[in-house]
């Protein structure tokens, strides 16, 4: 019987947002907080670097751009990560010298052409990138900055602390994205976010329940005092405390391991027994004796098979 432990960590933090270097370093300090906590895969949450730019709507409307659009578009888009750069280096030295998996939010550059993706990156202890997931759906004026994905980044690793693989944010609502996650054998699923209501710890708790797995769900901490001086006439009507985090840590039975965290930055931790994995699925195993593929039948287009690390 599979009696594995894995201690994971959850770091809900406050980026420089608009700066990229500044919210590297601040990566850097917490990953370094999560290497001190004994942490063997640390998640990080939605876009944490440069930021989730929560409250700004860059000047635009259906059917019009304006210079101030496009110029708060280029401080965005400048200060994204591009996975070929000197900035991804840092990155990924950082978490070779921490020796730990680690799950990063980022919104990433492509090198070619330009477009912006919401990202979550994977990185193993050696600090290789071994793959990314790109949302799928971007939300309400998300689509305005940032491009869909396709089946082809519905990643998911078999590594030594377990399967891992996720969503990000309101791709949790997607019923086949999560099924496509649940088909990989998800041990570790991560839910990095941006939305901080008390509604969505319910969905948290019903995707660790209905995927019969261990649930990271990671948000930022963010006040609106921490965006740069020039976007603060923009958020005049926003309140003081723009996400007040939530971060939560979910057993397979439902169980609150750790959190929610709110209106302060923090990491979260807790000991995954693996064993409770098992005892899950004696009365309920939504890929096994549940699945009914009898009457039902699920396939993902460009969906890749879990990757043994």
């Amino acid at each position: 019987m599979n009696h594995k432990k894995v201690k994971v960590g959850i770091v809900q933090a406050t980026p420089a947002l608009f700066d990229i270097e500044k919210s590297i370093e601040v990566f850097v300090e917490w990953l370094n907080k999560g290497v001190e906590e004994g942490c063997e895969l640390l998640l990080f949450p939605e876009s944490f670097i440069p930021c989730y730019p929560r409250g700004l709507d860059f000047d635009s409307v259906v059917g019009r751009r304006t210079d101030k659009s496009r110029n708060m578009w280029l401080d965005y888009w400048e200060n994204s990560l591009d996975v070929t750069s000197e900035h991804f280096k840092i990155i990924s030295e950082a978490i070779k010298k921490a020796g730990i998996f680690v799950g990063l939010g980022v919104t990433e550059r492509e090198n070619i052409g330009g477009s912006l993706h919401c990202c979550l990156l994977y990185f193993d202890p050696e600090g290789n990138l071994i793959g990314k997931h790109r949302k799928l759906k971007p939300t309400g004026l998300e689509r305005y900055i940032w491009s869909e994905s396709d089946g082809s980044t519905l990643v998911s690793f078999d590594t030594k602390i377990g399967k891992i693989g996720g969503l990000i944010c309101w791709e949790n609502y997607m019923p086949l994205a999560r099924m496509a996650m649940y088909s990989q054998g998800i041990e570790i699923y991560l839910a990095p976010t941006a939305d901080s209501r008390q509604s969505w710890q319910s969905t948290m708790q019903h995707i660790a329940l209905e995927g019969r797995c261990f649930v990271l769900a990671c948000n930022q901490f963010v006040q609106k005092s921490d965006y740069p001086e020039k976007y603060q006439a923009d958020l005049a009507n926003e309140p003081e405390i723009m996400s007040s985090g939530g971060s939560v840590i979910i057993s397979p039975m439902g169980e609150i391991l750790a959190g929610p965290l709110w209106n302060a930055e923090g990491l979260l931790t807790a000991e995954l027994d693996f064993s409770i994995l098992a005892k899950s699925k004696l009365d309920f195993d939504v890929v096994g004796h549940y699945a009914r593929p009898d009457v039902f039948q699920f396939s993902v287009n460009k969906q890749p098979l879990i990757k043994k690390i």
